[in-house]
């Protein structure tokens, strides 16, 4: 049987949520024989890397940082041409994985001619600005891309409002989840054991323009002046973590919430929290959520893309972006302890979305 050829394309390989879903990805399809897979990074790094199936052909685009701006331009149009002669239409499918990346949706729009951008937001909620939002989708040159898939209905929604021009199909698809090998490091071993305290769960990355953990923050100033008796596990780093152990530490804070920093492996930590909790300005489409109700542990989370879908239907508690509402609803959580009913079957949601990937080959 002749195998499809398939590429994709991203910046790197780097903790992130679209490095995390682009590798569950590739690991399901590269099961299936009937596919041989590329994938472009600007730059061949990042932890995951060890996680990518060895199946998966890698190729490195990194473009010219050469300090003369005319000799580095002339690097970079050599480098197009060279991909261009070696790689133009030689497959059947092609994706910019990291919507942000140039070089991605070049070598995606270059690759074949049934090439797809892949959106990871709601860009307006990103943006805060319909003109940034035309900008953006401008530059990466999305009107080429036969289809454009969002993660998510709000990027999806927001994309078509802002962008009527745009003729091609434009898809929802969310990430997939790779529920066995997350059970299975999920019994590895970490040096904290669940106990009475009703516990938080943080697992993302410190950015405060997305993920706005200074409002998780203030919300446990003021938990903390009202007495009550919880924590608040933050897994993960970033440019903003200095900022954060800076603030928690000037509110005396440090025996509420505790940084646990960047883990590999977060699975095993999904056991000692209570709920999750996210304060996000915008999200993609969390993966955190599934994870979640994997494990079945209830979400607290503000309005982001999936929120609407997932977390108010059975997972959770959807509230507003205002510290004060954070603040009294993880208050009632603590005193209540609720018990959600949480069904999720991640079987069947996968294969629901390897049909839909399948229709686009």
């Amino acid at each position: 049987m002749l195998m499809k050829k398939l590429l994709f394309a991203a910046h790197t390989l780097e903790m992130g949520g679209i490095e995390k879903a682009l590798v569950t990805l590739l690991n399901q399809l590269v099961q299936e024989e009937s596919y041989e897979i590329t994938l472009v990074l600007q730059e061949k790094k990042g932890l995951f890397a060890d996680m990518l199936d060895k199946r998966v052909k890698i190729i490195e685009y990194k473009g010219s940082n050469n300090s003369n701006p005319l000799f580095r331009k002339l690097l970079n149009v050599s480098k197009r041409i060279k991909f261009m002669i070696q790689y133009y239409h030689r497959f059947d499918f092609s994706a910019s994985f990291a919507t942000y990346s140039k070089m991605a949706s070049f070598v995606a729009r270059m690759a074949s001619t049934n090439s797809h951008l892949w959106g990871h937001a709601d860009y307006l909620e990103l943006f805060q600005d319909p003109n940034k939002v035309k900008e953006f989708f401008q530059e990466i040159h999305s009107a080429q891309f036969k289809r454009v898939v969002f993660v998510s209905e709000e990027g999806k929604e927001s994309y078509e409002k802002l962008v009527p021009h745009a003729r091609q199909e434009v898809l929802v698809c969310n990430n997939l989840l790779d529920e066995k090998q997350i059970k299975e490091m999920a019994k590895e071993t970490i040096p904290y054991q669940k106990d009475s305290v009703y516990t938080f769960l943080n697992i993302g990355r410190h950015d405060e323009k997305q993920k706005r953990l200074s409002r998780l923050i203030q919300a446990c100033q003021k938990l903390q002046q009202e007495g009550l008796d919880f924590r608040v596990y933050l897994i993960g780093q970033g440019p903003d973590t200095d900022l954060y152990q800076k603030m928690v530490k000037q509110d005396h804070l440090e025996s509420k919430l505790i940084f646990l920093g960047q883990q590999k492996n977060p699975y095993p930590y999904y056991q000692l929290g209570d709920a999750v909790v996210l304060t996000s300005d915008y999200e993609g489409f969390p993966v955190v959520f599934l994870e979640s109700m994997l494990f079945k542990v209830p979400i607290l989370t503000t309005p982001v893309s999936g929120s609407r879908t997932i977390v108010e239907r059975n997972a959770g508690i959807v509230v507003p972006k205002k510290v004060e509402d954070i603040a009294e609803k993880m208050k009632w959580m603590i005193q209540n302890r609720p018990q959600f009913s949480i069904h999720f079957d991640a079987k069947k949601y996968n294969e629901e979305i390897i049909k839909k990937i399948e229709k686009m080959f």
